[in-house]
Parts: C-alpha cells; structure tokens; sequence
C-alpha cells in the first residue's frame, strides 16, 4: 500500500499540506494557497474522450427516462388510490 502512495506522491502532498498549515497566513496568502490547490487539483482532471461523452449522457438521459417512469407510474397509482380513499369513487369505477 505504501508503493501506492510513494508512485503517486501521497507523502509529500500531506508532508506539504502539514507546513502549510503550520505557517500562519493571512487573508491573501489563504487565499492564494486555496488558488494553487484548486489549480493542482484541476490539474489531474481526465477529460473524457468523445465516444466517452457519448456513452455517459446516454446512461444519465435513459436512468432519467426510466426514473421519470417510476415516478409517474406511482403517481398515477397513489392517485387512483387517495380517489378511490376519499373520493366518491367514480374515478375507480369509471362511471
């Protein structure tokens, strides 16, 4: 698990992130350190490829569909049911 760590260089960003926050900063320097971190971070982001982009919007757009689905169907059920409840009935026995 180590040799994880030391590839990736896990240490040194703790070692480093341990100073940092040993030094007293004031507002900019705060605020300048959280600008490094946010670039540093930025940095790593993998963008996806096109085909990738692709797949992924097709999942998300599909589990919406399907949720949107289960949503509805319910509502139509628990509809039925607080009609048939509390209502005079008619709309169950389609009269």
């Amino acid at each position: 698990m180590s040799s994880v760590i030391d590839d990736q260089g896990g240490e040194d960003v703790v070692a480093k992130a341990k100073r940092d926050r040993a030094e007293k900063r004031g507002p900019f320097g705060r605020f300048a350190l959280f600008i490094r971190q946010v670039l540093n971070e930025l940095s790593k982001v993998v963008t996806p490829t096109r085909r990738e982009l692709i797949t992924y919007t097709l999942v998300v757009l599909v589990f919406v569909i399907i949720m949107m689905a289960i949503v509805s169907g319910l509502d139509i059920v628990f509809g039925w049911l607080v009609s048939f409840v509390f209502g005079d009935g008619s709309a169950v026995l389609g009269q």
